[in-house]
């Protein structure tokens, strides 16, 4: 596996002078996956904090990885939030150059099972089902199968797409028999009948989830653009996670993931402590990522912090 120079937000920030013009009603379209780690985004367009600087911005749900990834790279989103290892499979299988801009959160993946699986060693044998074979939470997957005892092979994976569709093929087939989910879906999960055997946190300790990450060359000619929409993305964030702003935020979540008020509030209680603050990204983290890529796909762990023919770089978060 190649390194990589995690891309330091500052160099943007130092290109831009704070008394540059604002261009207004600069569009944006941003892919996502559906969930509660895109609340900051939810909160930034609601309470107006992407219009006041100038940005009208479309999310777009994505039903797969593939989609995120090649609509990136074909220019037809401008930023992605995903788990960051999705950057990295674009480097590594495309030669695409991204940056990293955005912390997010530590993924709030729970690993959830078919009633009758008593334990983890009762997958083997059995079908499992990941978003692709070959990407981040399908990696969580097979490392906490491992430290069971269960390496690739014993058991079949079945890609079959984003949260939700797995959610769908576990209540529609019960020869689905494991995923990784988190919430709101992990919540409605346990409400269908389905058992939780833990969380990815507790099983690989420091993990990067959720980042938000941008073609270098689309960064580097809209750093103000960029600026903004991290500055907008923050303020949304610091909004969320004000408990007074809590009966908001639910019925945020309400509209946007339409979901039932409880399953909303239960997403909320039990994800807010774990995202990154100030957008943030978790070095440690971002290591382990890289760890369980190579592990999983051949090759020698990659420093998050330098690639071929740069003096190495540090990602900070925007402040």
């Amino acid at each position: 596996m190649s390194t990589y120079l995690f891309a330091a937000i500052a160099a943007f920030l130092l290109a831009t002078s704070p008394q540059q013009a604002r261009s207004d009603n600069t569009k944006l379209t941003v892919i996502v996956f559906p969930g509660v780690q895109n609340l900051p985004m939810f909160a930034a367009q609601a309470k107006g904090f992407y219009a006041k600087r100038g940005l009208d911005v479309d999310i777009k749900f994505t039903p797969n990885s593939d989609e995120l990834r090649n609509g990136l790279a074909e220019g037809r989103y401008q930023i992605a939030h995903s788990a960051v290892d999705n950057a990295f499979a674009l480097k590594d299988k495309a030669n695409v150059d991204i940056a990293v801009v955005l912390g997010g959160d530590n993924s709030f993946n729970h690993l959830v099972v078919q009633p009758d699986i008593k334990s983890l060693a009762d997958i083997k044998g059995k079908t499992v089902a990941v978003d692709a074979v070959n990407t981040a939470y399908a990696f969580q997957l097979y490392e906490m199968l491992r430290q069971k005892g269960l390496n690739k092979g014993d058991y079949e994976v079945k890609p079959v797409g984003g949260t939700g569709s797995r959610l769908e093929a576990m209540t529609k087939d019960k020869a689905m028999v494991a995923a990784m989910l988190n919430p709101p879906f992990s919540i409605r999960a346990e409400k269908a009948g389905l058992k939780d055997m833990g969380t990815a946190a507790a099983a690989l300790g420091s993990y990067q989830g959720t980042s938000a990450f941008v073609l270098r060359s689309w960064g580097a000619a809209n750093t103000d653009t960029l600026v903004k929409y991290i500055e907008a993305y923050i303020e949304g964030l610091r909004w969320s996670l004000d408990s007074k702003n809590k009966a908001e935020v639910v019925n945020l979540l309400v509209e946007r993931l339409k979901l039932p008020e409880d399953i909303a509030a239960l997403s909320y209680d039990s994800t807010k402590n774990e995202f990154n603050r100030d957008g943030a990204i978790d070095m440690d983290g971002v290591t382990n990522v890289l760890k369980l890529r190579a592990q999983f796909e051949g090759g020698t762990p990659a420093s998050p912090q330098t690639r071929p023919g740069s003096r190495g770089g540090r990602c900070r978060s925007a402040r």
